[in-house]
């Protein structure tokens, strides 16, 4: 084909999804600020911009985010004040701090099936509200099983990211997804470390007012506490599900079917996908290792290294600030390999830098002896750690579209678990668990974080094939993605936004792989009336295919 044919293709698609968006039925946001796909996911990150849906929505997930990580290791930050006022263990330190992640693992599995139902907007706003008590609580405990408890409750908040992951999902192309996930909840997770310099700095300004440390760390949890309400608030006034506007109003306009929210059927999608629990375990020591160095580090620095408070919460509060490039990195390397060699690439850029980040970890915990060392290696460490959770997230979207948020949720709550796993056995000194130090805990995790990242070579797709495998040339997208719909399903017209994804998929092919795939009948039953694309069937095109309404 000539440029000039190339151009003149490509204005008349643009002039077919201008169309689209002003006769789709129910479309409450006929316009848009960035360029969008035929699915109206943006084509374009803009940073700087509030613009509505796209930018909005992932900006306010990203805060929420960040919001649930400050409160969930505030305590944590503040540990040697609470430690002396409370008089607790390390025992019962160890307890509170396992307890911080058990909370999000149910929570998240359950948000996943939630969202797919009834939207973020809905699932962010509400449980910034519900948490929200359980923080101001924080400032009420006398003993060290009511910190326990208020640690678990307020660690539920950590389902936020299962909310982040599938709203910036739902707003952005399949081929810059991996970098805008990975940005947002980058982001969120310098909650982390931000806490660990922000909560030290209120408790110390706070007890320049000559009020005693074992009230002032009390009062210095009203601030995190005052922010879930506020942008809960805030989140259910400008939050917008998707980007043709919200679950509830898409439903009675009859743009999406109810019947697409089916609960048993959308969570058999997700959980009888095994590519979901290989992810989910992967991201325990990704995510979860993170989630641990988090509760561990402040107190490691200070007892080691004999640090004063505010010293050690400035440089352990460094592990998770570089989530500010680090994560998102990560998304960009997994888009960027993905663009060449497909998703192919996305598993190799994953495998590749989780397994860096076990080594680093294993050297983190070598060198104890010393100060500068141990902060060298606690910084690389974090910024591999960080990276491979980008990189996870890169992949994620395309193990279930129809259960994008249970795949989602369940690969969230595998990080939970992970650091349950890891601080219980490394962290807790438990008397049913062998005693570690706390260099020894580190070397031991990173041989675990090697060891776990090798299940990376089971994954498989038949039209992409695995890291070892090239895919299926006889083998389409649409196929793959239309066995999650019943026959009756799709009589229906409910597999839409499945075949819209599926063909916008077609990217994981890479430039120097398998060409498009051959459509089974049922596939090419499916997509018939389809457009907004074109359809290449082993070389055969078909143009001006019309979706069915989802």
């Amino acid at each position: 084909m000539a440029p000039a044919d190339v151009s003149t293709v490509e204005l008349e698609k643009e002039a077919s999804l201008k169309t689209a968006e002003s006769s789709r039925p129910g479309n409450v946001m006929p316009q848009f600020t960035v360029p969008v796909d035929s699915e109206h996911k943006s084509k374009t990150i803009r940073i700087f911009s509030l613009g509505q849906p796209h930018m909005m929505a992932f900006h306010l997930s990203w805060f929420a985010f960040f919001i649930t990580f400050l409160a969930t290791f505030a305590p944590a930050a503040l540990l040697p004040p609470i430690r002396d006022n409370l008089g607790a263990t390390k025992w019962d330190l160890g307890n509170a701090g396992v307890a911080s992640v058990c909370g999000a693992v149910a929570c998240r599995m359950f948000m996943g099936v939630v969202l797919d139902i009834i939207g973020p907007r809905m699932g962010t706003a509400s449980t910034l509200l519900m948490v929200a008590p359980a923080v101001f609580c924080m400032s009420l405990v006398e003993t060290a099983g009511a910190f326990t408890a208020v640690r678990l409750f307020i660690g539920c908040s950590l389902c936020m990211f299962v909310c982040c992951s599938f709203w910036v999902g739902s707003m952005f192309n399949v081929r810059i997804v991996g970098t805008a996930n990975a940005v947002a909840a980058g982001w969120g997770n310098m909650g982390g470390g931000a806490c660990s310099l922000i909560m030290p700095s209120i408790y110390k300004s706070i007890t320049t007012y000559g009020v005693p440390g074992f009230s002032a760390w009390r009062f210095s949890f009203f601030i995190p506490g005052g922010l879930f309400i506020v942008v809960g608030v805030v989140v259910l006034m400008y939050g917008v599900d998707a980007p043709d506007g919200d679950y509830r109003d898409l439903k009675a306009s009859g743009a999406m079917s109810k019947g697409s929210g089916n609960f048993v059927r959308v969570l058999k999608c997700g959980v009888l996908n095994y590519r979901t629990w290989v992810m989910a375990m992967l991201y325990g020591y990704s995510f979860g290792v993170e989630l641990t160095v988090d509760n561990v580090i402040v107190y490691y620095l200070y007892d080691n290294f004999q640090m004063d408070l505010v010293t050690a919460g400035a440089i352990g509060g460094l592990f998770g600030l570089m989530n500010l490039f680090s994560r998102a990195t990560g998304g960009m390397l997994s888009d960027l390999c993905a663009s060449r060699f497909g998703m192919r690439g996305r598993l190799w850029v994953l495998w590749i830098l989780q397994t860096l980040g076990g080594v680093s970890c294993l050297v983190m915990g070598h060198v104890d002896y010393s100060e500068g060392g141990t902060i060298a290696a606690m910084l690389i460490f974090s910024i591999f750690c960080q990276q491979a959770c980008g990189a996870t997230f890169g992949v994620v979207p395309f193990v279930s579209r129809r259960a994008y948020g249970v795949v989602s949720g369940a690969v969230g709550a595998g990080g939970n678990v992970g650091a349950i796993i890891t601080q219980t056995i490394f962290f807790l000194g438990a008397t049913y668990s062998p005693v570690f130090t706390t260099a020894e805990g580190f070397r031991w995790m990173g041989v675990m974080i090697m060891c776990l990242t090798l299940l990376l070579f089971t994954m498989q797709w038949p039209m992409w094939g695995s890291m070892l495998t090239a895919g299926n040339e006889e083998y389409a997208e649409e196929d793959y993605y239309l066995q999650e719909w019943t026959a009756e399903e799709v009589a229906q017209g409910l597999h839409g936004g499945s075949m819209r994804f599926a063909m916008e998929s077609r990217s994981q092919r890479g430039v120097k792989s398998t060409p498009a795939g051959q459509l089974s009948a049922a596939a090419i039953n499916a997509t018939t009336g389809m457009s907004n694309n074109e359809h290449s069937v082993h070389g055969a095109k078909v143009n001006d295919l019309k979706l069915p309404t989802a």
